[in-house]
Formats: structure tokens, C-alpha cells, sequence
């Protein structure tokens, strides 16, 4: 299965790797304990999405940092 990068907030696709690299990911994003699950989801058809940020939401929160408060602050 594809690993899918997701903006977490915009939820545009930023790229897909095309392989299972579950392990890899882990290993790559050095995660706190607990954070994994706020960052990686897997869906019943066992398809892995890395919710990530795009370059667009990150100059917004560079200009708006109180929109680190917001869980979600694109409608």
C-alpha cells in the first residue's frame, strides 16, 4: 500500500511514497510518545496517511502564530 502526505490543516495531498513504509516513517519523523496517532492514520483498507504541513499553511502560521492555538483554523 502507498504511504499519502496530507496537509493537516488544508488537506492537500503533498505526495505519495509508493510503497508500505510504515517503519521507515516512524523511523524518519522523530515522534514523542502518544504524538504517532495525532500524525499518522491508517484506514480499514490498511492505507497509511501522514498527516503533515504543506509550505502554504506554514508561512500562514509563520505571519498568524496564534493559529498554533487553533486546532483548525482553515474552513
Amino acid at each position: 500500500m502507498a504511504v499519502r502526505y496530507r496537509c493537516r490543516h488544508c488537506e492537500v495531498e503533498m505526495g505519495t511514497l509508493p510503497f508500505d513504509a510504515d517503519e521507515t516513517i516512524r523511523k524518519l519523523h522523530q515522534f514523542e510518545i502518544g504524538e504517532i496517532d495525532d500524525y499518522i492514520e491508517k484506514n480499514e483498507r490498511g492505507e497509511t496517511t501522514v498527516h503533515s504541513i504543506c509550505e502554504h499553511c506554514e508561512e500562514s502560521l509563520r505571519q498568524f502564530p496564534d493559529y498554533y492555538a487553533l486546532k483548525k483554523w482553515l474552513q
